[in-house]
């Protein structure tokens, strides 16, 4: 036992070294506490769902006190914790929600410490496991923080009892977290009187959207209180949708009649509008990903999709008429159930007196429907008209949102004008097609909403029209015109004719491409990267075609094969793209590469070059289930594959039971979320990722992909070879493995290679044939085990390797050279050796010179940028903003 001074208030147990002491050794959520017992003289146990803790006190009496207190604090937690909901669902961990989180060197500490910014504190953690635990180191109260940054990837957290000297990995996340930090001291310094009024009403006292508790932000013209997680996805959805401000640090916008408004509208009233109709499928809960809100707020505000309707919905004149009588009187649930069916703010009353019903709600002396109808009166809420566009002679429903009304549309010698109707002779304006830069035609299945009354007295009133397809004209002067029109068939129709008016003669071939995207672009490439050149772009599916100006056509990049694709930050950024291509520009550059080659594309127009790098990112990751809609290797192997296979090579052939010991749950769900949405930009490290969480997220792929690795075409036929005499079945399988789809036939060869290797290591992880058969057999065939036929095909393949995949001789002395290295490094690793892969470099500072020289030790997963920090902080170099550094290997003839 160590004497230690022991503080306990409403939320935390901590010790500190001494009662002079700010900061704990340790500190234990009252939350985590299950029970408090008595183990012996003057002795008791803290029992927390995952650790207990035995304390000492200096008599029985000081004992009995300790444990009643406890016990009395941690039966009021429960008491009053929250009961779950469907919009929130209750988490097991007893760790804050993180605005920021990761590990970050301390100085005074000889381990990386995981930190964590949590609202208006800083917690420090051991590791990450802790932080899962919620047992921490201690706390910060950031109104007494003030942060500083010290040198490139330093900065300090200053505080009237003591100076933390953190360290980050790069700039980048210095930067990152300094500005969480300094949010972290706003936020504590801010004032919470107008949280505090609006939490009074108990539907307010939750997240909206999520459920999370205490949510200090708001979306002023919905009437939402939200949490900080679910703001920053409210933001994405632009101030048309969603304006959000902070409950503690917009003062100025909190007047009284806006908090009064909050207090009698409510969470509760909200949601039985917007959230009538959620399926418990798609709600959300407090540990739910950005990707997973950004989709549900998506559908539940910007679509209206678990709305509940108003019976007026689809006539505009009722619902407007209906608005003028609702704002006079106090019924707010009706005058937003109006207003977010398509019921115009600004409709016209009728009255000379009083033209609107913001004018009427004034007159009525309605002061919260006022300030309802004032926080709205700009929200892209309120509906358009279709109208009608003429292509060919015959007629085809358009909607023009840049004006957002009923027009009638020629296109006729480049020029594409819109009428107030189809018998007026003067345009209301017109877009010049050589002035075009761009066509886009977002991807079905995101379709515009609009009263049927502006289609003709065929429409059901009962039920909203729906346009089919969209799509974007953008021009050089930076304006975008989205139009929509009733079927797919007219939309391409006019795409296509649009885009053959503006399309360069050179680039005519792209036409007959089913583009998602369509303009021009400046690029360099290649060894010519003196002077960029324009070309003409065309995106169809997730392959990019280029026609440069003088009309050569470039072997097109396939996107989910690229190495790297990066956007550096700026005012507008291109995309790199690392594929024997890549992206660069005017707004910093975008690159694409591959395998040999970068393009580098040069946006000119940040409206339409912003428009590509989500086009292309997007193209660039996986879009599905199935294995040929995943971000691929050169190979035709799935990235996710060939990481989780990499890395267990590198780092887990050894270990014992590998694939047969399941990995944390939490833990393997969200690395397959990660590398799902973009493996390309995950590095598996070893301390940062456990070898049997990675290969559990292995085999959860397996398991969940679409049509599974055998597809379900062929699969039983795998099956049923099982029974055929050896020479037969080898046959057999050869043939079913050419049947199999290109990149499913890669993957299979690829993870049975991978399980070859791992069953030559069997006598150290005690995973042989038949071992990593019956774990393996049940995953790929995604059944449930009880089939033996299913770890029979598995077992024959590993077998069988070198005949059933015609594994060369060549091939099989590589495998074996890289058995044999990785045998050698863990025997090596083992006796105490430097580590395999280390190596001692040279390198030179800008120019071959003894001076300039530096010998550095290079593990084998150090990269470039991490080779180049480590050199300029060796020189105390600072780099600035606009330096760039590069970093070269040079051979033995000394050629880069």
């Amino acid at each position: 036992y160590q004497k230690r001074w022991v503080k306990l208030d409403a939320d935390y147990l901590r010790y500190f070294d001494s009662e002079k002491d700010a900061y704990s050794k340790r500190l234990i959520p009252v939350s985590s506490i299950s029970r408090v017992t008595s183990v012996g003289d003057q002795k008791f146990e803290v029992i927390t769902n995952n650790r207990n803790f035995v304390f000492r006190a200096e008599s029985d009496a000081d004992r009995n006190e300790w444990i009643q207190t406890l016990q009395q604090i941690a039966e009021e937690r429960k008491s009053k914790a929250p009961e779950r909901t469907s919009m929130s669902l209750a988490t097991d961990s007893a760790t804050e929600p993180a605005d920021k989180s990761g590990f970050l060197e301390l100085r005074g500490f000889k381990h990386k410490l995981f930190v964590v910014v949590a609202g208006d504190k800083v917690f420090l953690y051991k590791n990450a496991e802790d932080y899962r635990l919620g047992i921490g180191i201690t706390y910060i109260e950031m109104n007494v923080g003030n942060v500083k940054e010290v040198d490139r990837r330093g900065f300090d957290l200053t505080t009237p009892y003591r100076i933390f000297s953190f360290s980050a990995d790069s700039e980048q996340e210095k930067e990152e977290w300094v500005e969480a930090m300094q949010q972290s001291i706003a936020e504590a310094l801010s004032n919470s009187e107008v949280a505090e009024r609006i939490w009074a009403v108990e539907s307010n006292r939750s997240c909206a959207d999520c459920g999370s508790p205490k949510p200090d932000w708001a979306s002023i013209n919905l009437c939402v209180v939200i949490c900080k997680r679910c703001a920053g996805e409210h933001r994405g959805l632009g101030p048309g949708i969603t304006k959000v401000r902070s409950l503690k640090m917009d003062r100025k916008v909190w007047t009284e009649e806006l908090i009064k408004l909050f207090q009698q509208f409510g969470n509760a009233m909200a949601n039985e509008f917007w959230a009538a109709n959620v399926p418990p499928s798609e709600a959300i809960g407090p540990t739910s990903g950005s990707h997973e809100r950004r989709r549900f707020l998506i559908a539940k505000y910007r679509e209206g999709k678990y709305r509940h309707y108003h019976p007026l919905f689809g006539n505009q004149e009722e619902l407007n008429r209906a608005l003028c009588v609702a704002v006079t009187t106090s019924d707010l649930k009706e005058t937003q159930a109006l207003l977010f069916c398509g019921a115009s703010v600004t409709c016209d009353t009728g009255d000379s007196q009083c033209p609107t019903p913001l004018a009427l709600a004034e007159r009525s002396g309605q002061r919260l429907q006022m300030e309802f109808l004032l926080h709205n009166k700009t929200s892209g809420w309120f509906g358009g008209c279709v109208g009608w566009a003429e292509l060919g002679g015959l007629p085809s429903a358009l909607l023009c949102c840049a004006e957002f009304s009923r027009r009638w549309c020629t296109l006729q010698d480049g020029v594409l004008s819109y009428y107030e109707n189809d018998r007026n002779a003067v345009p209301n304006g017109e877009i010049r097609v050589e002035e075009t830069v761009c066509l886009d035609a977002p991807a079905p299945g995101t379709p515009l909403w609009l009263h049927p009354t502006c289609v003709g007295t065929q429409a059901s009133l009962s039920l909203p029209h729906r346009i089919e397809s969209t799509f974007e004209v953008y021009t050089e002067a930076e304006r975008l015109y989205l139009f929509g029109l009733e079927s797919p068939d007219s939309a391409r129709e006019w795409l296509k004719s649009i885009a053959k008016s503006f399309v360069h003669p050179c680039a005519e071939e792209l036409l007959a491409l089913d583009f998602e995207r369509l303009g021009r672009l400046h690029y360099k490439g290649g060894l010519t990267l003196e002077r960029a050149q324009e070309g003409w772009f065309a995106l169809a599916g997730s392959m990019l075609h280029i026609c440069s100006e003088d009309g050569q056509r470039q072997e097109p990049l396939q996107l989910r094969k690229l190495q790297e694709l990066c956007a550096p930050p700026g005012p507008a950024f291109l995309a790199v793209v690392d594929t024997q291509w890549g992206l660069e520009g005017a707004w910093p550059p975008a690159e694409a590469s591959r395998a040999g080659r970068t393009l580098y594309i040069q946006g000119e127009r940040k409206l339409d070059f912003l428009g590509w790098v989500h086009a292309i990112q997007k193209a660039a990751g996986s879009s599905g289930d199935t294995l040929s809609e995943q971000q691929l290797t050169e190979s035709d192997v799935p990235l996710l594959v060939d990481r989780c296979i990499d890395y267990i090579t590198q780092c887990g052939l050894t270990s014992e039971g590998i694939y047969r010991k399941s990995g944390q749950n939490s833990k393997t769900t969200s690395l397959l979320e990660v590398l799902q949405r973009d493996a390309r930009r995950v590095r598996l490290k070893e301390g940062e990722h456990h070898v049997d969480d990675v290969a559990n997220t292995l085999k959860r792929f397996f398991r969940d992909l679409g049509d599974g690795l055998f597809t379900r075409q062929w699969a039983p036929d795998w099956l049923w070879a099982t029974a055929l005499e050896d020479e037969a079945k080898v046959g057999e399988y050869r043939q079913l493995l050419g049947a199999l789809p290109p990149v499913n036939r890669a993957t299979l060869k690829a993870l049975i290679n991978h399980l070859f290797r791992v069953q030559c290591f069997s006598g150290e992880n005690q995973m042989n044939t038949h071992n990593l058969a019956i774990v393996f057999g049940p995953t790929l065939f995604q059944m449930d085990g009880k089939d033996y036929k299913a770890g029979r095909v598995v077992e024959d393949l590993i077998n069988h390797y070198v005949e059933i995949f015609n594994v060369n001789d060549q091939e099989m002395k590589k495998q074996q050279d890289e058995i044999m290295a990785i045998m050698k490094m863990r025997e090596a690793s083992s006796s105490g050796m430097q580590q395999a892969g280390d190596f001692i470099c040279t390198v030179y500072l800008e120019e071959k010179k003894t001076e300039t020289e530096q010998h550095v030790k290079i593990p084998a997963t150090m990269t470039a940028e991490e080779l180049t920090f480590e050199i300029l902080d060796r020189r105390k170099i600072v780099m600035k903003e606009k330096d760039y550094w590069s970093c070269f290997e040079v051979n033995e003839r000394e050629e880069a």
